[in-house]
């Protein structure tokens, strides 16, 4: 059993870098708006910095953490508190469509964030709100109109199924060790159940296939499946062909998706 009075070193392997203003702590929750009762789920929660304020909020809250003794530190910490020992980018995110609805907040680790968004956004059919924060280059990228540079696959991904806020920008300065970069906080407020893609997976791939190859034109890109009906999407929706993959809207790879 770890102590608490014994600090923990954090480990590089996992990116953790520990936030230690509680100021920004509790913007970060407030931006969740918990309320008493509701289903909580924090990734990565680190030395508690944000679980002492959702604690507060009357929640019901679960921690998904993979570093033992830090779990040990918060189970010691708060001996209620339902902490998962696992790996975030494993967890069976799909399984809580069973539970109802739910909220999701983590500091997440640079090198796992884009990947750990994609998964829940699309998995998780009942979330009501996320919260994460993330490396400000990303947070850019999930809330990028299509045309700008930072625009790319995860946002037209992410935005077919929620909608995207950049929050507030947070320094290296308030982090225990200091990342070389900028982090920021981005709200994902999901679409209604209908505006959902209808067949994700070759969204996906459609997302992979253009972005794979994002500076070229999507007629050469698409140059074998550019049969009469994908020719006709393009005349109907006034877009031409020769604009490059980062130019479509979400919406327009959802539909192109489904005809391509």
């Amino acid at each position: 059993m770890a102590h608490r009075d014994q600090p923990h070193r954090a480990k590089k392997s996992l990116g953790q870098n520990f936030l230690t203003d509680r100021n920004i702590c509790r913007k970060i929750v407030d931006a969740l708006a918990p309320t008493p009762g509701a289903s909580i789920i924090e990734i990565g929660p680190g030395q508690g910095a944000l679980t002492e304020h959702l604690v507060e909020t009357g929640a019901r809250l679960r921690v998904v953490e993979m570093d033992d003794d830090l779990a040990d530190r918060l189970e010691e910490r708060w001996p209620d508190l339902e902490v998962i020992r696992a790996d975030a980018l494993k967890f069976p995110w799909a399984e809580l469509n069973a539970e109802g609805p739910v909220r999701i907040i983590g500091n997440l680790p640079y090198n796992v964030g884009s990947k750990l968004i994609w998964d829940i956004v699309s998995r998780v059919e009942t979330l009501e709100r996320a919260v994460f924060m993330v490396q400000h280059e990303v947070a850019l990228r999930l809330t990028a109109e299509p045309g700008s540079k930072a625009y790319g696959g995860l946002t037209a991904w992410v935005r077919n199924f929620s909608d995207t806020r950049y929050l507030f920008k947070v320094p290296p300065t308030v982090f225990r060790p200091r990342p070389k970069v900028d982090s920021a906080v981005v709200r994902f407020d999901p679409l209604p159940a209908g505006a959902r893609p209808e067949d994700p997976d070759r969204l996906a791939e459609l997302i992979k296939l253009l972005f794979q190859q994002r500076r070229k034109q999507i007629s050469t890109i698409l140059k074998k499946r550019m049969t009469p009906a994908v020719e006709q999407w393009f005349r109907e929706e006034g877009v031409s062909p020769s604009l490059r993959p980062e130019n479509l809207t979400p919406t327009q790879f959802r539909a192109l998706s489904l005809i391509y």
